[in-house]
């Protein structure tokens, strides 16, 4: 479904991301675990179209998307959650998910969709009429995801979807991901959390310094001492 190749993804002179490639088939769950700054904030922007890329690239369905404008994407099916939610404040929480269905093929579901994060959030439904600025930040995050998924989309891209959320916020999150995965979406997951993220993937990347140095299975990354070692405080 989605193929990234040798991508490079530079600010100004400054090298970033280099020689990155990877896959997301059809229905999978991926995941791109690293430490602080290895690049996957990045990489996952360059992916959405945010950013535009040095070299390499990054084909969807087959199709080459560079070049195409980043608001373009939302239209082949790619939606992205932002780190950091990237909420409108002072809007409803209502009005903040019906921002995810401005396209015109999406918007013809915008009932439909706002039942179905209604269901898989309730809370959203109980404050649907509430600002977005005014709810705690595991709400937010619900929030984000939400609007995401009023795009209806086929690959869905996660930064840090548990940056700055309690445990326990965070484990209902990522619950929630893994239930989106199982309707059949793809998601490319862009996490620093290695446990949760290895837990719920079928295959990762490491990402450190802005390259790819380890791929895999999840659960055998998991078991990779390198990786409990240095990810996990494990030897």
């Amino acid at each position: 479904m989605l193929e990234v190749t040798r991508v490079e993804v530079a600010y100004g002179d400054a090298g970033a991301v280099w020689d990155v490639s990877l896959t997301v088939r059809e229905r999978e769950l991926v995941t791109v675990v690293g430490p602080n700054g290895a690049g996957k904030t990045t990489l996952i922007n360059a992916i959405a179209g945010l950013l535009p890329i040095r070299a390499g690239t990054i084909r969807l369905e087959g199709r080459d998307l560079g070049g195409l404008a980043s608001h373009e994407f939302c239209r082949h099916g790619v939606a992205l959650v932002p780190e950091g939610r990237r909420l409108f404040g002072g809007m409803t929480v209502e009005e903040n998910l019906e921002m995810g269905c401005y396209d015109p093929a999406a918007r013809k579901f915008r009932a439909e969709s706002l039942e179905r994060v209604y269901v898989i959030f309730p809370i959203l439904r109980e404050r649907r009429q509430q600002r977005a600025g005014s709810l705690s930040g595991g709400q937010q995050q619900m929030v984000a995801l939400g609007r995401a998924l009023m795009a209806r989309p086929r690959l869905l891209l996660l930064d840090e979807p548990s940056l700055g959320l309690a445990p326990t916020i965070s484990d209902q999150v990522f619950e929630v991901i893994a239930g989106i995965h199982a309707e059949g979406v793809a998601v490319l997951l862009v996490e620093q959390n290695v446990v949760q993220a290895l837990a719920i993937a079928a295959r990762a990347y490491v990402l450190e310094q802005g390259r790819i140095v380890a791929e895999g299975a999840a659960e055998d990354l998991a078991r990779d001492p390198r990786i409990r070692e240095a990810y996990l405080g494990q030897q």
